[in-house]
């Protein structure tokens, strides 16, 4: 079994900062690339940022310059460094994993998810 446990989440002023970890833990051969998507209320869950395990990253336009995602392949730990965070960041957030394990002699690849993580920016 694999667990991706998410921690991190809370009230935070606009303008401010949050870090989310997320770690993974279990039955793992491989970390492939590894995400943050978050879920605003009443809208559909996005991407947020994303990276590979050779560490190339992506981000959302929305986000840009603001959070900066990386992992500890050491400790199989996915970050988001959220900076000048806006009231419209606010959302539950998920982190994402593409895993490799073995089913007996054959290699599988997921995705799992985290249980998610409410960040709320507000005055």
């Amino acid at each position: 079994q694999v667990q991706l446990v998410e921690s991190g989440g809370g009230l935070v002023q606009p303008g401010g900062s949050q870090r989310l970890s997320c770690a993974a833990s279990g039955s793992i051969f491989r970390i492939n690339n590894m995400g943050w998507y978050r879920q605003p209320p009443g809208k559909e869950r996005e991407l947020v940022a994303a990276v590979t395990n050779g560490g190339t990253t992506n981000y959302a336009d929305s986000v840009k310059g603001r959070f900066t995602i990386s992992r500890d392949n050491a400790k199989s730990t996915v970050y988001l460094q959220m900076n000048s965070l806006k009231p419209e960041d606010t959302a539950v957030y998920y982190c994402n994993a593409g895993i490799t394990n073995w089913r007996g002699p054959t290699p599988v690849t997921a995705t799992y998810w985290g249980q998610g993580t409410q960040v709320t920016v507000s005055s």
